[in-house]
């Protein structure tokens, strides 16, 4: 186990008071689970930063109410591969990197755990620029104004505070409590703040109802068309330019609605859940708790924030061109620089003239950046109230995926190494994720928010390898044994993780193709086949011993 003799007392505690509850009822067990819920929590704390936040932002800016079922979507096949992730973990009691590298293959475990490394590493870097962004341009405004000096400032104590939290969830006595007591406070204060932008667009400007509930019903022909409003702007426009505005919607939409499907559940996220249930000393008996934990700690928490988000975002932007491009006033630079881009390519395209409907539209489609959408925010407060709230919330979900980027890295540093119990191990793996500090230099006066999109982006292609591995994981009959799924249990479970696993699949393989087209293709080959040729031979009876028997023997990989 991980730290067992932090986490020892407080499972068995835990395990009493479900044992105990279930003698009182199915209240007394949902109460029960309500009251311990922990894990999930620092899932939703990592899933709802600054991808999710661009995601759902730039959903409401380019889909309107109709790519409103995305996310919730997204999410709950994510939650039901977690799930499985906590059944695997739990009833085996066994480290994730060992099973996978002696049950299935060592590059699969390999590749798990540096894909969870890589992906922490580049999910940093938005962050870092989000959280500067978040203060320079909505909190402090006076700083931007004060050059790199300050972003340097920043970045040095937002990393400062990273390192701080990922000390104390390593420390002695009570710092774990304290470090999920304050990431549970800073989801709910995000939830509740966009709860109620959303509540207040309605109440002042009201919603169409029927639209919204509309979007909730799947349509991924939007992958290939625009949606009604962008459409009709293209319409709009010369026939000529007509196929040049429909090709570049949608690759923006297309990149907007891969990057929020993998926000919802990232590659890393597969590594935090398991070895965050086993720092808390969860066992076989907890899992009934993990389940519902997924659902109360990260399913509501994200299906509620993200959105409200795209509601806000979409009674802001959506079809909506910024007046000041049309006429000619000053622009942030970000904006103006992607107007005049998208106007350059249209004109390498086809030399003709650029008319009227052309600069409105490509007004609607710009890349907004945290100043401008801080007004999403606006009926929070009259003059900078909502942008003031905005920054707070962009800073906490910067701050809080920082930290748990950071825990991330350290856990897949440590198991790499053979020390995943050695504190002193995950802390120095935890520094790796500081390459984050570079996003607001590297991207400075670029659309900050729009980095998380291509980042986001690359963590989807790398989720099919951890998906794919507890999948196999769950069906192992030399690993599981009598915990295995059976029959009609079996069947459901199946049914959902591979239909999972299929989507997950082809869309990392579309956007592989898409962005590296043979040389992706092949790269991922390699490691199929590679994965293929280390599997363990000679059938279940030539493994290992089991997870169950290792325990016994004092071996807990």
């Amino acid at each position: 186990m991980l730290a067992p003799r932090m986490s020892a007392p407080r499972a068995e505690r835990e395990r009493q008071a479900i044992v105990a509850a279930r003698t009182r009822g199915r209240g007394a067990v949902l109460r029960t689970y309500a009251r311990l819920s922990g894990p999930g929590w620092l899932q939703s704390a990592i899933t709802l930063g600054g991808g999710s936040l661009a995601g759902s932002l730039y959903l409401g800016v380019l889909g309107c109410y109709e790519l409103l079922w995305l996310q919730p979507l997204a999410m709950a096949a994510g939650v039901v591969m977690l799930s499985a992730i906590s059944y695997v973990t739990l009833s085996s009691g066994a480290r994730p990197f060992d099973l996978m590298r002696r049950h299935l293959s060592p590059v699969v475990a390999w590749a798990w755990a540096l894909a969870t490394l890589v992906a922490s590493m580049v999910w940093s870097l938005p962050q870092f620029a989000l959280g500067a962004a978040a203060i320079q341009q909505n909190l402090m405004p006076s700083a931007a104004v004060a050059g790199p000096g300050s972003t340097a400032a920043i970045v040095a104590a937002l990393l400062a505070g990273g390192l701080g939290a990922v000390w104390l969830w390593d420390g002695r006595g009570r710092g774990r409590v304290i470090f999920e007591v304050l990431l549970k406070a800073m989801v709910g204060l995000v939830v509740l703040s966009f709860i109620a932008v959303a509540v207040l667009v309605a109440w002042r400007g009201g919603l169409p109802w029927g639209d919204l509930f509309a979007g909730l019903v799947p349509r991924p022909a939007l992958l290939f068309e625009p949606t009604t409003a962008i459409g009709q702007a293209i319409d709009a426009v010369p026939v000529a330019a007509q196929e040049f505005w429909r090709a570049a919607v949608i690759a923006d939409q297309r990149d907007v609605m891969v990057s929020a499907a993998a926000t919802a559940v990232g590659i890393n996220m597969t590594f935090l859940l398991p070895y965050s249930m086993l720092a808390r000393g969860w066992t076989r008996e907890h899992r009934g708790l993990a389940i519902f934990d997924l659902a109360l700690g990260l399913f509501v928490p994200f299906a509620l924030a993200t959105s409200c988000v795209v509601i806000a975002a979409t009674a802001q932007f959506h079809a909506d061109p910024d007046p000041r491009l049309l006429a000619g006033d000053p622009a942030p630079a970000a904006m103006q620089a992607d107007f005049d881009r998208r106007l350059a390519e249209r004109t390498a395209a086809d030399a003709a003239p650029i008319d009227a409907a052309e600069r409105r539209l490509a007004a609607m489609l710009v890349r907004r950046d945290a100043a401008d959408l801080a007004a999403a925010l606006s009926p929070l407060g009259a003059g900078g109230g909502g942008r003031v709230v905005f920054g707070i919330g962009v800073l906490g979900m910067a701050w809080s995926t920082i930290i748990l980027l950071m825990l991330i890295s350290g856990m897949a540093f440590a198991e790499m190494l053979g020390r995943g119990d050695a504190p002193a191990a995950r802390r120095i793996g935890s520094v790796l994720a500081a390459v984050g500090v570079l996003g607001p230099f590297v991207w400075h006066g670029k659309t900050q928010f729009w980095l998380a999109v291509p980042t986001s982006v690359f963590g989807f292609t790398l989720l099919p390898i951890a998906y794919t591995a507890f999948v196999l994981l769950l069906n192992h009959r030399g690993l599981l044994g009598a915990d295995r799924p059976r029959g009609a249990t079996a069947l459901l479970w199946n049914a959902a993780l591979w239909l999972a696993l299929a989507v997950t699949t082809l869309g990392a393989a579309w956007v592989v193709w898409a962005k590296a087209g043979w040389w992706g293709v092949s790269a991922f080959g390699l490691l199929v086949a590679a994965a293929w040729a280390t599997r363990p031979r000679g059938g279940a009876a030539a493994l290992a011993a089991s997870p169950a028997a290792a325990r016994r023997s004092g071996d807990t990989s």
